[in-house]
């Protein structure tokens, strides 16, 4: 019979390493991973939060004559807000996966493309350095690149959700370059 064939395995005591006697105190891993997720996405967006409250209602902008197809200020700072929320997601993705250890580019560029998106509203809708913010719109842009790619090798969802804050940069960066010829 079938039965007779098959072989009963035993667990075998002298191979198992020794067992600790002091108990592991240990966090559960969702706690710890929403946890992350929240410090992940809260800091850019919070920052970015600030930026506006502080520097965020702009006459100048208003009073440009602007075309058609320029931004109100409120889709402005709602589209920031969208970035901010999404590179943070991202950054997350990538940093669960171990990519800000892997690759040594990854966290110097995230951070570099947060430092850029919560400078560039103060200096072109508030001080009015439009060619500065042009530049530094540029330089983001690039940034922004170059975290799509990073985020992209390590975790392709991550790459995508950097997609939409590049063609909003992009947008910016045209909106930038008008303003400079008004």
């Amino acid at each position: 019979m079938a039965s007779q064939t098959l072989k009963q395995r035993f667990k075998d005591d002298s191979t198992t390493p020794a067992t600790n006697t002091r108990p592991e105190k240990k966090t559960p891993k969702p706690k710890r991973a929403i946890r992350s997720l929240a410090i992940a996405i809260m800091v850019p967006l919070s920052l970015t939060l600030a930026v506006i409250f502080f520097f965020g209602s702009s006459p100048k902008y208003h009073a440009l004559a602007k075309p058609f197809w320029f931004p109100p200020l409120w889709f402005i700072n709602l589209a920031s807000l969208a970035s901010s929320f999404l590179m943070g997601l991202a950054a997350w993705l990538v940093w669960a996966e171990g990519g800000f250890h892997s690759q040594s580019d990854a966290l110097p560029l995230y951070i570099s493309q947060v430092s850029l998106s919560i400078t560039w509203l103060p200096l072109v809708l508030k001080i009015g350095a439009v060619p500065i913010g042009f530049v530094f719109s540029v330089i983001h842009f690039g940034t922004l690149v170059a975290c799509y790619r990073d985020f992209r090798r390590v975790n392709p969802i991550a790459g995508d959700l950097v997609k939409p804050c590049l063609a909003w940069e992009a947008f910016l960066t045209i909106v930038n370059y008008k303003l400079i010829y008004l």
